[in-house]
C-alpha cells in the first residue's frame, strides 16, 4: 500500500507527488521560457490536480519561478506548502555561486518572501553547504529566520548522510534534496537516515533528466499497465519509500498530467524486484 500524503517537519501534510518549477525557466534555469501564460496555467492546474507542495528556488531564472509562483497562486490556497531555496547566486546560465555568509542568507531569504508575497516561508531549504563557511553559522541564520517567524521550516540540498547527521545535532531539518531516481541511487544512506529520522526526502531529477522517459525496463512494466515509462519511474519512487516526495517539473500542461497520473499506478511485487534489482546502467562513453 502506498501512503498517499507525507507530513513534513511534524506539522505538514502534503500530497506525496509535488510540482517542481526548474522547468518553468529557460535552458540552464536561465531567464523566461515562453509565454509566463503558459508556466501560470501550469501552475494553477497542479492546483487543481491536488498538487499540495511546490518547489521552487530564487536562483531558477533568477527570481522568475518566485515570481511565476505568486502571480499564478496567491493568494494562496489553504493547505499549499511553498517551499523555495537560497544560499546559490547565478550569473549565467552556466555559473552557480555558493554563498552561505549568514547576511547573505538573510538578504536572500527576505528576497524571497517578497517575490513571493508571503510572510512565512513553509520549507526554507539551503541550496547547497558553503565550504568556506562554517556549517553552524549558514544553520544558525536559518534558525535566527525561523525563530523570527520568516521561515517554518528547515531544509538541506545535496548532503551526504554523514553531513545531515551533523546537521540534526546543531538544527531542526524537515527535509533534503538530493539526486534519486531508478538510475542513481547513490544516496541510498541518506534515504534511510531519512526514513529513521522521518526526514522528508525530495528527490530531483526524478525522471533522470528526462533519461527514464524512454527506459527500456520502464517500458516493459509499463506496457502492461497501460503507462508511460516516466510514470513507472515516478511510481516506483512512491513504492520505494513513503519518505520520498518527488516533485517533477515540466513547463507543459500534457506532461504535468502525466506526471500527476502515476500516483494512481500501483506497482507488484514483482515489478518492483524487476525495477530494484536492474543491472547497473552502462557507463557513458569515455
Amino acid at each position: 500500500m502506498i501512503e498517499e500524503t507525507l507530513t513534513l517537519g511534524g506539522n505538514l501534510t502534503v500530497h506525496r507527488l509535488g510540482y517542481g518549477t526548474a522547468q518553468l525557466t529557460g535552458p540552464g534555469y536561465w531567464g523566461p521560457r515562453g509565454d509566463a501564460a503558459d508556466a501560470v496555467a501550469v501552475l494553477r492546474r497542479a492546483v487543481e490536480r491536488g498538487v499540495t507542495l511546490i518547489d521552487t528556488a530564487d536562483n531558477y531564472g533568477p527570481s522568475i519561478a518566485e515570481e511565476l509562483v505568486a502571480r499564478a497562486l496567491y493568494p494562496y490556497p489553504p493547505g499549499l506548502l511553498i517551499a523555495t531555496k537560497g544560499g546559490v547566486v547565478r550569473t549565467s546560465d552556466r555559473a552557480w555561486h555558493v554563498d552561505g555568509r549568514p547576511e547573505r542568507l538573510r538578504a536572500m531569504c527576505e528576497a524571497s518572501l517578497r517575490r513571493l508575497r508571503l510572510e512565512t516561508i513553509d520549507l526554507y531549504q539551503l541550496h547547497r553547504l558553503d565550504p568556506a563557511v562554517p556549517v553552524a553559522e549558514q544553520l544558525g541564520a536559518l534558525d535566527e529566520l525561523r525563530a523570527e517567524g520568516k521561515i517554518r521550516h528547515v531544509g538541506l540540498d545535496t548532503v551526504t548522510a554523514e553531513q545531515l547527521e551533523a546537521a540534526v545535532e546543531l538544527t531542526e531539518v524537515a527535509s533534503v534534496q538530493n539526486r534519486y531516481n531508478l538510475l542513481d541511487r547513490a544516496s541510498e544512506s541518506l534515504l534511510a537516515l531519512c526514513e529513521a529520522r522521518g526526514i522528508a526526502f525530495l528527490p530531483w531529477f526524478p525522471l533522470g533528466n528526462g533519461a527514464l522517459t524512454t527506459d527500456p525496463v520502464c517500458a516493459s512494466v509499463a506496457d502492461a499497465h497501460g503507462v508511460t515509462p516516466g510514470q513507472v519511474a515516478l511510481a516506483w519512487l512512491l513504492h520505494r519509500s513513503p519518505v520520498l516526495c518527488p516533485t517533477p517539473g515540466t513547463g507543459t500542461l500534457a506532461h504535468l498530467e502525466e506526471n500527476l497520473d502515476a500516483g494512481a499506478v500501483r506497482l507488484s511485487k514483482g515489478e518492483l524486484a524487476a525495477l530494484t534489482l536492474r543491472p547497473a546502467p552502462s557507463a557513458p562513453p569515455a
